[in-house]
């Protein structure tokens, strides 16, 4: 997909994602946690990190509250050079001064859902374009056995497409949860099938 193309997508898909109304993106959000109910995540006493929705991303809120009720350690992204698109996950609440090692806390995480600009059914993410989660999840991709954390994308149903063109740096998904269920390879999972590198 050429750049400019992507980049017009990008428009289109983060211009539609803001339209969507306060009712519909409520109960969005709901519907996302209870299809992350249904598949069993997150796990009791797990780590799992989230984000703060902005720009008109599915708020992750409501699956947090759940999280926390279940005594999952919650971690959040912190953006600590834009210069060298670098980000650390710090446990929530996040205290600026004590920052863990950049790679120490994302290798320990369990389950991250990650924001994003569009997806495919083949776990191909969209995003912002700046390539933080990528970067940051780049040992995934060299991993053979051991495939923590889960990524999985939250999002709405109109923010996927037919096909997204996988770049060799990219990470792609375990799976993605909208309103309208489960996509990418974590659907499987769903369907009482074992997942391709799920747990």
């Amino acid at each position: 997909m050429p750049d400019n193309h992507q980049a017009g997508l990008r428009r289109r898909l983060r211009a539609a994602r803001r339209a969507v109304g306060v009712t519909d993106r409520i109960a969005a959000a709901a519907a996302v946690d209870a299809a992350l109910k249904g598949m069993g995540l997150p796990r009791p006493r797990s780590r799992i990190a989230a984000y703060r929705a902005m720009d008109g991303e599915l708020d992750p809120g409501v699956v947090l509250q759940r999280a926390l009720a279940l005594g999952c350690e919650v971690h959040l992204p912190v953006i600590t050079s834009f210069r060298r698109q670098r980000m650390r996950f710090a446990p929530w609440p996040v205290d600026p001064r004590r920052l863990p090692a950049e790679s120490d806390a994302a290798r320990w995480l369990d389950l991250v859902l990650v924001p994003l600009v569009g997806f495919d059914d083949d776990g191909n993410r969209l995003g912002m374009g700046a390539g933080f989660y990528d970067r940051h999840f780049a040992f995934l991709r060299h991993r053979m056995a051991w495939h923590r954390p889960l990524l999985l994308g939250l999002g709405f149903e109109l923010q996927r497409v037919e096909r997204l063109p996988a770049k060799s740096r990219d990470v792609p998904l375990w799976g993605i949860v909208t309103e309208r269920g489960i996509h990418g390879p974590a659907a499987a999972r769903n369907r009482g099938k074992p997942a391709e590198n799920g747990s």
